[in-house]
This record gives C-alpha cells, sequence and structure tokens, in this order.
C-alpha cells in the first residue's frame, strides 16, 4: 500500500464537498425508500453506519431503467431525428463495492468493446469510480467464489479500507492517484496500512459461502437438454423479474417507439429473461416456458457469457438472493449441478 493517504471519517463531509465541485458526485443513500446511489446532498455522510450495499446496482449511473435515445418527428421531407443533449457530466460514485465495481467491467464488454454504445460509453468514460472495501459482507455474498474479494481493485480509481475511524485510500488508476494527490489527504502510516491489510483479510474470513465454479460452463453444458431438471429448478420462480433486474450484470433491454407515427421518441429500457414475452417476436416466443428462461438466465451467466469473454458474469453480491421473494437460491442451484462424472445425458 505504497502512497496510501487516509482520511477522518468526521471529515469525510468536507472531502466530498470539495470532490462535488468537480463531479456529480453519487453516495450511498435511501430517502428514496431502496438504497441506491443518488446525487450527494452536500453534507450527509450518514451511510458510513448502515451502508452494506445498495438495493438497486450503481450500473444505474450508466444503464438507466429507461433512457431516450433520440426523438422524431415527420415534416415534408421526411422523418426528422433529433439526439438528446449530450450528457456530458463528470461523475464520481463514491463507496461502490468492489462487486459492483466489477460487474461495470463485465458491462464494458458488452457496451464498450463487443459494440461501442454510445450512450453507455460517454457516461463511463467520465467517470471516477471510488471503492470502498466490504467489512461486513452478507451471508449470502459469494464474491470469492467467481473470482472476486471484499477489498478487489478491479474496476476502481480509488481504494478505500475502513480501518474504524478513519479511511484508508490508495490511488488504483492514474486518474485516482491524481485525485488523492490533489485533495489533501494525510499520508498514511505503516500502522494504518497494517491496519488496513488485517481489516481486508479479515473481511475476505467473513465470506463463508462457497460455491465451487470449476468446469461449471461444461457442467451446464452437459445438463442443458434436460428437461426435467430444468423443470424442478423453476417450479417456484414467479417470473417477477427481481433477480434480473436489480442485478449488476444484467443488461438486457428492449427498444420501444412512444408517441406516433408523426412525432415520438424511441427509448430503451431494462428487460429480464424471467419475464413471459422476453424476445417475443411477431409469430412466436422462443422461451414460452419457464423452466427455459430460468435456463437461459443461468447459462448466460456461467456458460454463454464466459464462451464469449472469458469470464463469468456474476459478481457473486448475493442481490438475488437476498431480494428473491421465493428464495430462489443462485448459489445453491450452482452447487447442485451435477458433476460431469453425474451427469446424464439429453432427455
Amino acid at each position: 500500500m505504497a502512497g496510501s493517504k487516509k482520511i477522518k471519517k468526521q471529515d469525510l463531509a468536507r472531502l466530498l464537498s470539495q470532490w462535488s465541485q468537480e463531479f456529480s458526485l453519487f453516495v450511498p443513500s435511501r430517502t428514496s425508500g431502496p438504497a441506491e446511489m443518488t446525487e450527494y446532498d452536500g453534507q450527509d455522510t450518514s451511510f458510513l453506519g448502515w451502508y452494506r450495499n445498495t438495493i438497486i446496482p450503481p450500473k444505474a449511473s450508466f444503464l438507466p431503467h429507461m433512457e431516450e435515445m433520440f426523438s422524431f418527428h415527420r415534416n415534408k421531407q421526411g422523418h426528422q431525428l433529433e439526439l438528446p443533449p449530450s450528457d456530458e457530466q463528470k461523475r464520481l460514485i463514491f463507496a461502490i463495492r468492489p462487486c459492483d465495481a466489477r460487474a461495470l467491467t463485465i458491462l464494458d464488454n458488452v457496451f464498450e468493446d463487443a459494440y461501442q454504445d454510445p450512450y453507455y460509453r460517454g457516461r463511463r468514460r467520465r467517470a471516477i469510480l471510488v471503492g470502498l472495501g466490504c467489512t461486513n459482507p452478507y451471508d449470502s455474498c459469494f464474491c470469492t467464489s467467481v473470482g472476486g474479494g471484499p477489498s478487489e481493485t478491479t474496476g476502481v480509481d480509488i481504494m478505500l479500507t475502513d480501518i474504524g475511524d478513519e479511511l484508508v485510500a490508495r490511488g488504483i488508476t492514474k486518474a485516482g492517484e491524481e485525485l488523492i494527490a490533489r485533495s489533501n489527504l494525510a499520508r498514511a502510516t505503516k500502522a494504518d496500512q497494517k491496519r488496513a491489510e488485517q481489516s481486508q483479510e479479515a473481511a475476505r474470513q467473513k465470506v463463508t459461502r462457497k460455491v465451487d465454479t470449476r468446469d461449471m460452463a461444461s457442467r451446464l453444458q452437459a445438463v442443458f437438454d434436460d428437461r426435467d431438471y430444468w423443470q424442478q429448478l423453476a417450479a417456484k420462480c414467479l417470473s417477477c423479474g427481481i433477480c434480473t433486474l436489480l442485478c449488476p450484470t444484467c443488461y438486457c433491454f428492449d427498444i420501444n417507439d412512444e408517441g406516433s407515427p408523426e412525432k415520438g421518441t424511441r427509448c430503451r429500457s431494462l428487460d429480464s429473461c424471467a419475464f413471459p414475452d422476453y424476445t417475443k417476436m411477431p409469430m412466436e416466443n422462443p422461451r414460452d416456458e419457464k423452466w427455459r428462461r430460468v435456463r437461459n438466465r443461468l447459462c448466460h451467466k456461467y456458460e454463454f457469457y464466459p464462451m464469449l469473454f472469458d469470464t463469468i458474469a456474476c459478481t457473486g453480491c448475493g442481490r438475488c438472493i437476498r431480494l428473491c421473494p421465493v428464495n430462489w437460491d443462485i448459489a445453491q442451484i450452482l452447487e447442485g449441478v451435477p458433476e460431469l462424472s453425474q451427469a446424464e445425458g439429453p432427455k
């Protein structure tokens, strides 16, 4: 942790106010009901006392539930298109958890590399992520089983570690180091850094839920055509979509035109593979049966996405476990996927 700085928690409001002069600053909040990242009000840092993670993931700052792509109107020359005002604001997402920062790198593969989406890409390129390592993970968290951890630095520009009355800050990227350098923070001592390392190790030990993800893609492929297996797994699913709409890595969306043929807007909104009409075409629905939709969700994260990008599209944040109304537990489901030697042939 060479070059680390620190700040007293009692001085955090001052630092955030300073940063809010340069960025649109987002912090954990539950003023609107569910915990989410909202714009800093200039004084409230009480989230340090209750914050474990948000319900609505920080991806909402980059991939909103609904957004206008363009407006259109028809005149004598035909249909004319008008793009919405360019979103030029510089964002700083403060206290993002490592699992959610890592989730954004998973989305980057789709919206920046596979296809350069101008809406998502513009927001991401003007953003700074200040991570806050977990000290009290939920018992539903399993980040260490999918390549992450409560203090992982993937995707963040600055990583903060809670050591009691202070936060130790370490610059991860050049942008993060530059922000720390101009923020007039005290230098962390060797004792501070030692406490930070101990805090990080203690947090890692608290992630007790483990899932064996080795060969998971092959294991899922082996049971892919086992209809009885998937029907059993899908039996209690309500197809409510909570697991996907609150997932930090799910990115499926629908596009609709609102208005009339003469004048309107084209909007993009998040969609869910759990919904019965997901991907419904004019003449058919390719996943009309619930078990097929449940299979698609699980296989996308642990088989299809890894085939494309060589990484699991799940960060083990546990939201889908904590928030499912019927306690459909993805970690237990994964643990129950037969080993390759036990998998039966197609039925």
